[in-house]
Formats: C-alpha cells, structure tokens, sequence
C-alpha cells in the first residue's frame, strides 16, 4: 500500500457511512467549522469525512476549503484515537482567516472532544 492508498483510506467517501455519522453523531461547533463525531463506528482506525454543500459558494472555493481540511486532517491523523468516526462541515468563514488560526481552533476542538490522544507530544 502506498501513501496516497493510506492516507486515501482515513477519507470517508460512502454515502451510506456519511449517512450513518449524520444520524448517530453529536454536533459540535466553531466558529469556522462544525463537527459531527460517531464514537464506535470504525473499529480500527478513525476516519474523517468533509461535507460542503453548494450553498457555500463557488466549485473554486469549496474545493479550496476542502483541500484546507484535509491537510488539517493529515496533519493531526497520527494523533487521534481510534474508532471514532467525524464529519467536518466547513463555514465560509474558514476561507477568511489564517491558515495558522484554522489549524489552532481545529486542533483545539479535537482535544476538546477527546479525539487526539492525550499526552502525544505532537498535540
């Protein structure tokens, strides 16, 4: 398996599986983003899905927005705790801040939610 295979697999792409967080989850949100996290879904590794819909703007900027989160994601998937599964549905206001301040209310959530593993050095 290659990198791209690897890092392919941490994105949920099933409808029926972002069907199932959308029904089960707990919403949680930002200012820049909402969270909905299924504990218990996913035995083996936690996987993360991005949800933007056509009122969010332009093919350019949902695409530019879910580029954004999916780098987020990479960065932090070495962190998190297995078996949850998350949606991440961005808010336009994510295209106007920093990438630097994103990265910091995103991984601040996802200590908040007890999604990275506590002590990891990288969080």
């Amino acid at each position: 398996m290659t990198a791209g295979q690897a890092s392919a697999s941490f994105f949920l792409k099933r409808s029926g599986d972002i069907q199932l967080i959308k029904k089960n989850g707990r919403r949680v949100s930002t200012g820049l983003f909402n969270l909905q996290i299924c504990p218990g879904t996913m035995p083996q590794d936690t996987m993360m899905g991005i949800v933007i819909g056509r009122r969010f703007g332009t093919a350019v900027r949902r695409n530019r927005a879910k580029r954004l989160f999916r780098e987020l994601g990479r960065a932090v998937r070495p962190t998190l705790s297995a078996g949850h599964a998350f949606l991440v549905f961005p808010k336009r206001q994510c295209l106007n801040v920093p990438f630097v301040e994103l990265q910091s209310v995103w991984r601040s959530t996802l200590q908040r939610q007890r999604l990275v593993r506590v002590g990891d050095p990288s969080s």
